[in-house]
């Protein structure tokens, strides 16, 4: 039947009333719907204190990626991911940098810059000097927006004045560089770039337009080094494959954007495990792969003296321990938990530990075996199940599709098919 989307007063709804309206509305059952319902009635009121319109909530999969050791400190670390492989070649590769000391990391500041566009200055470059001249005037205007923060060791703490030609106009851009302590810090630099607006207009002779913040957090840093030993990597030769993957990434970006999307892939499940923003990690990290002008590698590989792979990574990494999902979801409080980690700083580095690792797990697989050996091997299990396979019909599914060497639905359901026929 057509679905009518019009629903006045949706939003007045309980989370149980709205389902019931949008199981009427598209003409689905109860039962088509009745797996978005959790089965803890707190975690659906918690959803709806979260985002509008909640009808229910979509469990992901939280597997333990073991064997980090980052800054010499050891981590079992959740990661939350629907994708087969990429808990295990975290915790693969953790295992073979833990034999040269683990991972190295380090971290910038926890600097947030938010954005207060001004159009319709008539002087633009004498504007963006008068907006120096009154820092110290702008900084103070900011921190009485948030005493807490100041408090807390953090607040702002400068002013960076741009000209930006787009399209035949002029705008003065001021950004404003917060330190946010142990917060993502969207919420604290949008407050004082709102109260500022008037006054820098004021300044510039102009009117502010955009006052809000830029996911391109290229001040709030993350970065990270370790080696991965040769003969456990398996030899000279996977060594140079690995190195060979990168330097194709580096130089091509459409091989770039695979790449990356590795990295990420280890990146994304820890800020989602513990609660925080992946859309703004994710724009900020591919917005960093293309600081040079040109969309490449976000990771390096080399060889040291002793044949063994050398990996860096540094990726801007705006997350935080305080407000938002990482407080109220309970989810993300108990991941957080699991970490042990007390600042903001220190879960970035996790964070990135996580994103090498599983770079350098995919490459190797790809200078190997190939990727799809072992990614479709966990993959076949996700097969098995989507054509109805239940309890131990499942191994015994998967077991004939990975002996066949094709993993597909169509095969995974004749496959079913027959055990069950042969099976009195």
């Amino acid at each position: 039947m057509p679905v009518n989307s019009r629903l006045p007063g949706f939003y007045k709804l309980s989370p149980r009333d709205r389902l019931a309206e949008v199981t009427r509305a598209s003409g689905l059952t109860e039962t088509d719907l009745a797996c978005l319902v959790p089965s803890d009635p707190d975690m659906l009121a918690t959803a709806d204190r979260m985002i509008e319109n909640v009808v229910g909530t979509l469990s992901i999969p939280v597997g333990i990626a073991a064997n980090f050791t980052i800054g010499g400190r050891d981590y079992l670390i959740p990661m939350a991911t629907e994708e087969p492989s990429v808990v295990a070649a975290a915790s693969n590769m953790a295992s073979v940098a833990r034999l040269h000391g683990g991972f190295h990391v380090s971290t910038d500041l926890p600097i947030m810059v938010s954005q207060v566009q001004v159009v319709g200055v008539p002087d633009p470059r004498g504007a963006r000097m008068r907006l120096y001249e009154a820092e110290a005037e702008i900084l103070a205007l900011a921190n009485e927006q948030d005493p807490l923060l100041v408090k807390l060791g953090g607040g702002a703490r400068g002013i960076e004045v741009r000209i930006v030609e787009a399209d035949g106009a002029t705008y003065v851009v001021l950004h404003l560089q917060v330190d946010v302590r142990d917060a993502m810090g969207a919420n604290a630099v949008n407050t004082m770039a709102e109260a500022l607006a008037p006054r820098i207009a004021e300044i510039a002779g102009g009117r502010v337009r955009l006052r809000i913040l830029t996911n391109k957090a290229d001040r709030r840093l993350a970065r990270v080094r370790a080696v991965f030993d040769r003969d456990a990597l398996g030899g000279a030769d996977v060594v140079a494959g690995i190195v060979d993957a990168y330097r194709f990434a580096a130089a091509d970006p459409y091989r770039a954007a695979t790449h990356n999307k590795g990295i990420m892939n280890g990146i994304t499940a820890v800020v989602l495990a513990t609660g925080n923003d992946t859309r703004a990690v994710e724009a900020g990290a591919h917005c960093h792969a293309a600081a040079s002008g040109r969309y490449s590698s976000l990771s390096h590989y080399e060889v040291n003296a002793d044949g063994h792979l050398v990996g860096t990574l540094e990726v801007p990494m705006a997350v935080g321990l305080v407000g938002g999902a990482t407080k109220t979801h309970p989810a993300a409080r108990a991941g957080v938990k699991l970490l042990g980690v007390t600042s903001a700083q220190e879960l970035a580095q996790v964070i990135v530990a996580v994103g090498l690792a599983q770079n350098v797990g995919a490459l190797r697989a790809l200078a190997a075996e190939g990727i799809q050996k072992g990614h479709m091997s966990l993959h076949a299990r996700n097969v098995a199940a989507a054509a109805g396979a239940i309890g131990d019909e499942i191994e015994a599914v998967v077991s004939r599709l990975k002996t066949g060497g094709h993993v597909r639905l169509d095969r995974a359901e004749i496959i079913l098919a027959e055990l069950r026929a042969a099976t009195p």
